[in-house]
């Protein structure tokens, strides 16, 4: 069964909603296609920090920025710095003057898809594949057997995108850090220790090229990422399967890291391996006509700047805006759109390596508390 769209947006990710809603407010529909079965398929998982000047704007944009302060997350803008004795060497509290307010990942989703009118979004619809056709429209394959035709189509369907080829041959590299991301579930009750040392907000301990970032949840659950610097292939070399002898493989490498931190990964309710990748620094394409992307497939990178999902709303939302601005001429909205979306994200993308560095550096606690004391506020 082929369909034909006018504009189809693979993926029903953050940015991929956050274009269909703007293009909605400008009176122009477009169909989002996302490989979940629903929209309660599985947990969204994870606090984001949306910042004023990129994803706070996406959502004025989107006519749902009063919504969005009604789902942050009081304290949430917190931080904690630990070394590995278990010193604080930064610790600051939420004031609610910062610019970059805490949500839950799952809420934000669920305010971007009940902003949509019924039907938008087409669940259980994998991408496999798309090529190009005459005129500047596009076919693209699902894994349901499934095809669409679209006058635009939008690749926001993240770092392994099936989009991207249409436009260029780059893939994600290895970072050189991977992740043994948990949870421990009923923090306050369960495991009160974590829960004091995380406290409130957004939790770092750095030292030895590796460490652990941490959220408190708004439903009391520790999100833990332990990030190690390691070769490609250390987090094959574990059995996940094997919950103890996974967490006693992570947790020699962090042999004399004060106990309180160890229990974040001896104490955990979940394990899941994760490897960072990113695309190279300043990714860009040439102009193909009828197709582009935004959010990850265009600039993946790794999350160290904390910018991957309000620079993916940010994308949306000025697609969607470059769209109406130029009716009846799709050409020039993508050039104008991709003209402002390189630089941005190359600067961006910079800043994220650049934190990598900083971090996982050697000297990556002592540059880092430097960063936290002696910078400007945030925000």
């Amino acid at each position: 069964m082929n369909t034909h769209f006018p504009v189809a947006i693979i993926g029903g990710g953050l940015g991929g909603l956050t274009a269909a809603r703007v293009l909605h407010v400008h009176g122009i529909q477009a169909a989002v296609f996302d490989l979940e079965a629903s929209a309660e398929a599985r947990t969204q998982g994870g606090m984001l920090d949306i910042h004023e000047d990129s994803g706070q704007q996406a959502l004025r944009a989107a006519g749902l920025h009063d919504d969005f302060l009604k789902i942050i997350h009081p304290g949430g803008q917190a931080l904690r710095l630990l070394g590995p004795d278990g010193t604080v060497h930064v610790a600051e509290e939420d004031d609610a003057t910062g610019g970059r307010p805490e949500v839950d990942r799952g809420d934000l989703r669920d305010l971007l898809l009940n902003s949509l009118p019924d039907g938008t979004v087409h669940w259980g619809r994998k991408a496999t594949g798309a090529r190009p056709l005459d005129g500047g429209r596009h076919e693209v394959s699902f894994a349901d057997g499934t095809t669409l035709t679209a006058d635009l189509l939008v690749g926001a369907d993240g770092a392994w995108s099936r989009i991207r080829p249409l436009l260029s041959d780059a893939a994600p590299g290895y970072t050189g850090i991977s992740f043994v991301e948990t949870d421990l579930f009923d923090a306050d009750t369960r495991h009160p220790r974590s829960a004091a040392v995380i406290g409130g907000g957004f939790f770092l301990c750095l030292g030895g090229r590796k460490g652990f970032l941490a959220h408190r949840e708004t439903d009391g659950s520790l999100h833990v990422y332990t990030a190690l610097k390691a070769a490609e292939d250390w987090l094959d070399t574990v059995d996940f399967r094997d919950g103890d002898a996974a967490k006693a493989a992570v947790l020699a490498h962090f042999e004399g890291w004060h106990e309180d931190l160890r229990a974040l990964v001896a104490d955990a309710d979940t394990l899941t391996p994760r490897r960072i990748h990113a695309l190279p620094v300043g990714h860009r394409w040439d102009r193909v006509p009828g197709v582009t992307l935004l959010g990850d497939a265009a600039h993946l990178m790794s999350p160290f700047a904390g910018e991957g999902a309000n620079l993916a709303m940010l994308d949306g939302a000025e697609l969607g805006r470059a769209i109406a601005a130029h009716p009846g001429d799709t050409e020039a909205a993508l050039t104008a759109y991709e003209n402002a979306l390189f630089p941005r994200s190359e600067a961006s993308a910079a800043e994220s390596a650049a934190s990598l560095n900083t971090m996982f550096g050697d000297d990556g606690l002592e540059r880092m508390t430097a960063f936290f004391t002696t910078a400007p506020a945030r925000g």
